[in-house]
């Protein structure tokens, strides 16, 4: 009996030794993804790379995503259906430029005098309910995951010929994003699209007078401040509007831990932004040395400025989830200007 309790005692000891020992959870292959942002390689560097690049060596050869930049899988407005079929795992982008088939796909990108600063942009996603709307608007379509939305820069407009009036305006073709480019056909610009690698080339041989993309930061980074002759200083909103997206299916293949990691790096791709951005505009407005600063007189720009309200109304008539969103633009423009400063100066 003596024996047989010092076996079981034995047995009971190492049962126990191997229960308590630490679970790993781990994949059993790398999960591998392939990821196509909107911008071109130069701009990469700066508003996805370093986020992909921490992911990786975060995930620890749990998983891999391999980054491709504009129009080297799939051309960019067909980054939605490339993505929602499987073609590519996760994209980066705005709705309107990637044609996302959702009614909120319009406020996507640059809608015209909807921020003033980059900030105001996440806080109406994460205070204000649009956070739930995208959530909702793409929860209605199959086989994509919106993750999260961001802010970029304000959207100027630099030409090779100056804009002193709007008058000066009319006629001028510029690249630029969907919905700012509706608003400001208005005024006699003409949006044309072309593959972003090309833009600075067709600005070169005359096929384009400018780009009504992006702010100071990104003209100076990817060379079209060294074709532009001119920046105008009255820009149509404070921050473009993008956002991750993610093949369903791919998505719930990925372990929770990595999806979380995921979200962990994409807020410091966010972050990364704000300050990248916010820093990069005011120095280069102020050091910069590659274009003449212009403006259009302030009594002029307000008729633009009061144009963006039937512009809000008719976008907003398109659906009653559309109606929703115009009216938290509404709703936080009136605390901003009730605020003061710092909030708004004007």
């Amino acid at each position: 009996m003596t024996t047989r309790r010092k076996v079981l005692t034995g047995v009971g000891a190492a049962g126990a030794a191997t229960l308590a020992a630490p679970a790993v959870v781990r994949a059993q292959e790398t999960i591998k993804w392939r990821l196509q942002t909107y911008s071109g390689a130069p701009l990469g560097a700066h508003v996805i790379k370093p986020q992909i690049e921490a992911f990786n060596k975060a995930a620890n050869g749990e998983m891999e995503i391999e980054l491709f930049y504009a129009d080297q899988l799939v051309p960019t407005d067909e980054l939605f259906r490339a993505m929602q079929n499987g073609t590519i795992d996760a994209v980066q982008s705005d709705d309107a430029t990637m044609a996302s088939p959702v009614d909120i796909n319009v406020f996507g990108g640059y809608f015209p005098f909807s921020t003033r600063y980059s900030l105001d942009l996440p806080v109406l996603f994460d205070r204000y309910g649009l956070n739930e709307i995208w959530a909702e608007a793409y929860g209605e379509v199959d086989n994509v995951t919106w993750l999260s939305a961001g802010a970029w820069d304000p959207c100027h407009i630099f030409t090779k010929e100056p804009i002193r009036s709007l008058a000066d305006m009319n006629g001028k073709k510029v690249f630029g994003v969907p919905t700012a480019g509706r608003f400001l056909s208005r005024y006699g610009l003409i949006p044309v699209t072309v593959p972003w690698e090309d833009v600075e080339v067709s600005i070169q041989t005359g096929d384009l007078d400018g780009v009504a993309w992006c702010g100071f930061t990104e003209a100076y980074e990817v060379g079209w401040a060294d074709v532009c002759n001119y920046a105008l200083l009255n820009n149509v909103t404070g921050a473009w509007c993008g956002s991750y997206f993610a093949n369903t299916e791919s998505w719930n293949k990925v372990p929770p831990h990595l999806q979380e990691l995921f979200k962990i790096t994409i807020d410091q791709s966010h972050y990364y932004r704000q300050v990248w951005y916010w820093g990069g505009e005011a120095d280069l407005r102020v050091n910069g040395k590659k274009m003449e600063l212009t403006t259009i007189p302030a009594e002029e720009w307000d008729t633009v400025v009061k144009d963006a309200e039937s512009f809000w109304e008719e976008l907003g008539s398109e659906s009653p989830r559309a109606a929703k969103v115009v009216q938290i633009f509404k709703d936080y423009k009136a605390v901003m200007e009730k605020v003061g400063v710092p909030y708004r100066y004007s």
